[in-house]
């Protein structure tokens, strides 16, 4: 299980498949996550561009096998 203290880069090193949330994210507000933030956790990220983290945690698990 993840929790939103993995680091963009730990988290699709482990898991390719949540890149696509990242590209989902990244064409609503116009900046690359995986390109600007990926030393962030997820809880950094969701904090520093405004995204409702529970979502982006279902998301992402929802795409994790």
């Amino acid at each position: 299980m993840i929790t939103d203290e993995i680091t963009v880069l730990d988290l699709v090193g482990l898991y390719p498949e949540t890149e696509v949330v990242f590209d989902h994210y990244t064409r609503i507000i116009g900046i690359c996550i995986c390109c600007e933030a990926l030393f962030c956790t997820i809880s950094e990220v969701a904090d520093m561009y405004e995204i409702d983290s529970e979502e982006l945690m279902a998301r992402l698990r929802s795409v994790i096998g």
